[in-house]
């Protein structure tokens, strides 16, 4: 058996669900990391979801001591109440990329290691190369300033626009880094901003997880619990905002969580605050640095909704959103 894959956060979050009973939903199942430690914590069953079909054949490596108490379904956890099948006693997402894909260059999710440009997670979509050739420069520097923040939006843009056809992961972070200044020591590398804005929109990120949310409060049993672990502010302040849009520290309504989204409290917050690395995990593993872990409890009421406008999700302008 290989070695097993341990994700950021994995104590904390047991910790924060004990007991794991029941079944629990891992809806990016990725190396299956949660999934093993769900298993091993009590979970009876763990459906794992993922969009990337090469996850399937990996989990073969080391599956087969958890018999018919792991079951692997391909799709996206915006569905996962669908895929399930069942009412759930857990729901578990870990966002953004993972390292296995990362580490794999003919993935095209990385700027250290030279690949085609590609950084499909998985489905029949677009891949990186194909929207950075044929979108127009004002649709590339939004999705640079909207997706990642970067502040050199429309000078990156332009100059992708002037390269093309542009066709390797190390072509896109020469084109990156010649915009932008040479970073100082302990600074992210320049291309870090626009490889995850690039990636977050060829796979609909911030929409599948608005979706995904909304789905996990429909599979979720009165009691069961929904853990997410975010990587970045963005991430983080959708699901922060969903949470307070759906229980009772919502008030009596605000321009974030509506009065009439809150009537009737979909989830409790166990915790005030987000909860983050502790210093061993820190030391070991330095990607856990800007991981936070929220953590909501189903209620009785029914399933709502909350429109992503609501929810401060960042979108390409003209863009229509839910």
């Amino acid at each position: 058996m290989t070695a097993p894959h341990i994700p950021v956060l994995l104590a904390p979050l047991l910790r924060a669900v004990a007991p794991v009973t029941g079944t629990w939903l891992d809806g990016t199942f990725g190396a299956g990391g949660y999934a093993r430690g769900l298993l091993e914590a009590g979970a009876d069953l763990v459906i794992g979801v993922d969009r990337d079909p090469a996850v399937v054949a990996m989990a073969d490596a080391w599956r087969a001591p958890y018999g018919d108490r792991l079951r692997l379904v391909e799709g996206t956890f915006s569905e996962m109440d669908r895929l399930a099948g069942q009412m759930l006693d857990g729901v578990v997402l870990d966002l953004g990329v993972s390292s296995m894909q990362l580490d794999q260059a003919d993935r095209g999710f990385s700027f250290m290691r030279d690949g085609p440009l590609d950084m499909r997670m998985g489905g029949d979509v677009p891949s990186a190369a194909d929207l950075l050739n044929t979108a127009d420069e004002g649709v590339i520097a939004d999705a640079l300033y909207h997706y990642g923040e970067e502040r050199a939006s429309r000078r990156i843009a332009k100059a992708i626009v002037a390269a093309r056809p542009l066709t390797r992961t190390a072509q896109l972070a020469e084109i990156v880094s010649g915009c932008l200044p040479r970073p100082k020591p302990g600074q992210s590398h320049p291309a870090t901003r626009s490889f995850q804005a690039i990636r977050i929109w060829v796979n609909d990120e911030f929409g599948q997880l608005v979706a995904g949310l909304s789905a996990a409060e429909r599979a979720l049993k009165p009691g069961g619990q929904l853990a997410v672990v975010s990587f970045h502010s963005l991430e983080d302040r959708i699901v922060k905002r969903f949470m307070q849009a759906r229980s009772d520290q919502g008030g009596g309504g605000n321009r974030y969580a509506p009065v009439q989204d809150v009537l009737q409290p979909g989830f409790t917050l166990p915790f005030r605050r987000a909860i983050g690395p502790d210093p061993d995990e820190l030391s070991g593993n330095p990607r856990a640095r800007s991981a936070l872990l929220r953590v909501g409890i189903r209620t009785e009421a029914p399933a709502g909704t909350v429109e992503a406008k609501a929810l401060a999700m960042p979108h390409l302008p003209g863009k229509e959103r839910g």
